[in-house]
């Protein structure tokens, strides 16, 4: 496992590196630049950035983990489906904002209907496989939840895919974070000793992201846009789920939890009192109207995030 762990990783980085290389020029060339959010001040001099840019890690991924483990593992066969799947959701979205010229592609329950689709499907795959055991963060403790793994895995697609989304607004926030996110899992998983070769597929996209992250950080090349970040919570999601460690998702995740939350506690109390809590929401907005920028505050999400994922592993040391 070592050795195909370190080739697919090596290899993903690797064809990421080539296929980020020839995709920017191509995307230049094809006008596909981002529309930057207005109130985003700091942002203004981005306009024009290709976007898009999670086709080059997402395919690098792909084409490294399917013949090494999704021919014979089928949760990670599922996993890349799903990836795929909202892959093209995303690139879609990404396209009809091109087209619009503006910061408004698909609408917001288009979004929400493809996403509950492929939430169901993906949770009950789990309820018809027995992929139903859920283990307890911190302990080597686990139960066996049944079809309870419907409407949990439903809340697990919808909350993960729309936090990664969200935190995708700063360059390198959103590959760095997702990286460590994906190595912590996937040493989880190792230590658990299960997961089939869904391991794999963690180290292929951390390889991928290691690679697009070359020509994302600030000031960025490329922007992944909701080709990548749906993508990449999609993934984040059937990891977690089809190995049993739905829960650790806010731990190993947490700065995808903070995004969200920000978000949520913004625009209730907004309504309620006309007040803003942050200067701006998500979070990552926060810190830079506060003056941090864009590398430091991506440093600590990143740093947090891969602490976080270590502190999951220390009931099995």
């Amino acid at each position: 496992m070592t050795r195909i762990i370190l080739f697919c990783l090596l290899a993903s980085f690797l064809l990421s590196l080539v296929l980020c290389t020839a995709e920017i020029p191509l995307l230049k060339k094809l006008g596909a630049g981002q529309n930057i959010l207005s109130y985003v001040k700091e942002h203004a001099g981005k306009g024009g950035t290709p976007t898009m840019g999670g086709l080059a890690f997402v395919l690098a991924a792909f084409l490294v983990a399917l013949p090494f483990c999704g021919v014979r593992d089928k949760p990670v066969l599922v996993s890349l489906a799903v990836g795929l799947g909202y892959l093209a959701v995303g690139f879609l979205d990404d396209f009809l904002k091109k087209r619009h010229g503006e910061n408004l592609g698909l609408r917001p329950y288009q979004k929400i209907v493809f996403q509950l689709a492929v939430a169901v499907m993906a949770s009950l795959y789990c309820c018809f496989e027995g992929l139903t055991v859920l283990y307890i963060p911190y302990t080597k403790l686990s139960f066996d939840i049944g079809w309870g793994m419907l409407p949990l895995g439903i809340f697990v697609f919808i909350a993960t895919v729309n936090s990664v989304n969200l935190t995708d607004g700063l360059d390198g926030l959103a590959g760095s974070v997702s990286a460590a996110f994906f190595c912590g899992v996937a040493l989880l998983m190792l230590a658990q000793g299960g997961g089939g070769k869904l391991p794999v597929l963690c180290f292929c996209l951390v390889g991928a992201l290691a690679a697009y992250l070359v020509f994302n950080v600030n000031r960025a090349s490329v922007f992944m846009g909701d080709t990548g970040s749906l993508s990449l919570g999609g993934f984040a999601a059937c990891v977690c789920l089809f190995s049993g460690n739905a829960l650790v998702i806010p731990i190993a995740g947490i700065m995808f939890v903070l995004s969200s939350i920000s978000v949520i506690i913004q625009v209730i109390y907004y309504k309620k009192t006309g007040k803003r809590v942050f200067l701006m929401a998500p979070l990552h907005h926060h810190f830079q109207e506060k003056g941090y920028t864009e590398g430091k505050i991506t440093y600590v999400y990143a740093l947090v995030t891969a602490v976080a994922g270590a502190t999951l592993i220390l009931p099995f040391v």
